[in-house]
């Protein structure tokens, strides 16, 4: 656990706030760049604001720091959210997120690698995150390092097989210094998570492979930080927190609606979202 975290308890206020404004900007890209996703990356937005203003050990003026905490966007399809987070956290200008997804720019639809600060792997090819991870938490052991690496997965992502030869693994070598996330929002693509493979109960199955796997509120932001800083939490074993949220989380009129998977919004709606993020 950092020392910050032992120190403080999280600031669940102001939290809040920070998730809404991340939420706001994910919005607004959305809208300008056309793009798709906007659904998936307001549902993990609290779980980056717990991770970013609470839990890592990290330096955005030294990004390459080589004892900071790893995070590791696996779901890269919500490139928007890790973006926004990244910029508001001081890893480059905010002004930049304007040229999302425009041509010559290093805000690709999907975490680009060696571009920008902060982006640990190029992610989007689902299944991929976690084992990259890994790499880097094994690399760290035999470095005699003690920085912690949490990867966030989508639902869907809990389809692929990499995604449990990757879990066995982690268990297998004892790497407690890990923490998966599982973006839990119920829907991927164009279906129900649940009806496109048997995913529950999906806390059993990570503590079957060998996890402290625990179910907690994805966005109880507060609560989140909490679970997120006790890594190590002396049971010897990696982490899988499995987070139950909404896709679309925190505008009413997009929330559990998968249209949002790929459609973008109109100016009128974006300030719609806006009023109810109270960002107006």
């Amino acid at each position: 656990m950092t020392a910050l975290a032992m120190r403080q308890s999280p600031d669940t206020e102001a939290l809040r706030a920070q998730a809404a404004r991340i939420r706001g900007r994910v919005v607004e890209m959305c809208h300008a760049s056309k793009s798709a996703h906007l659904g998936s990356s307001l549902s993990c937005v609290d779980i980056l604001t717990a991770a970013y203003w609470h839990v890592l050990d990290i330096d955005p003026n030294n990004p390459a720091d080589p004892k900071r905490d790893r995070f590791i966007l696996s779901k890269g399809h919500a490139a928007m959210a890790i973006y926004a987070t990244l910029a508001m956290r001081g890893y480059f200008p905010e002004e930049e997120l304007a040229t999302y997804n425009q041509d010559d720019g290093r805000l690709a639809e999907h975490p680009p690698a060696n571009m920008l600060p902060g982006i640990e792997a190029a992610t989007g090819s689902l299944g991929h995150g976690l084992p990259l991870g890994l790499g880097m938490a094994l690399a760290g052991r035999i470095k005699g390092e003690d920085y912690r690496v949490y990867a966030l997965l989508s639902d869907g992502e809990n389809n692929e097989g990499s995604v449990w030869e990757a879990a066995m693994f982690a268990a297998g070598q004892k790497l407690e210094n890990v923490c998966v996330v599982v973006d839990y929002n119920k829907w991927q693509a164009t279906g129900r998570s649940n009806e496109t493979l048997a995913l529950a109960p999906l806390r059993d199955k990570w503590a079957a492979f060998g996890w402290d796997a625990q179910e907690v509120d994805g966005h109880d932001v507060g609560r989140l930080a909490e679970r997120m800083a006790n890594l190590p939490n002396g049971s010897g074993k990696p982490v899988a927190l499995i987070a139950h949220t909404i896709k679309g989380r925190g505008v009413s009129f997009m929330e559990d609606d998968n249209n949002w998977h790929y459609r973008a919004p109109t100016a009128e709606e974006v300030v719609k979202a806006h009023a109810e993020l109270g960002l107006v």
